[in-house]
């Protein structure tokens, strides 16, 4: 089963290092996916190259949507390029 995914800020950490799940593109992904946040659901977090497994959970401090990840498993990602034909 693949885990769904959706577009994070990794500049967007809490003090604790968890992912805040509240960035636009977030929200679009997850709309788009019609995928609702729960505790203990696994999500394969991106941005442009970067990429990271994270578990998710609810700040009751912040009222925000979190993921935890491991800093050391983020993994660079290559951009597919497309080469239109001539």
């Amino acid at each position: 089963m693949s885990l769904s995914k959706v577009f994070v800020d990794f500049h967007n950490a809490d003090e604790q290092g968890r992912l805040r799940l509240n960035c636009i593109g977030t929200i679009e992904d997850l709309a788009r996916q019609q995928a609702e946040l729960e505790n203990g659901q696994q999500l394969t977090l991106y941005s442009e190259d970067l990429e990271v497994d994270g578990i998710v959970q609810f700040s009751e401090e912040e009222k925000v949507w979190v993921a935890t990840v491991d800093w050391n498993q983020i993994k660079q990602v290559e951009q597919l390029v497309v080469q239109g034909q001539n």
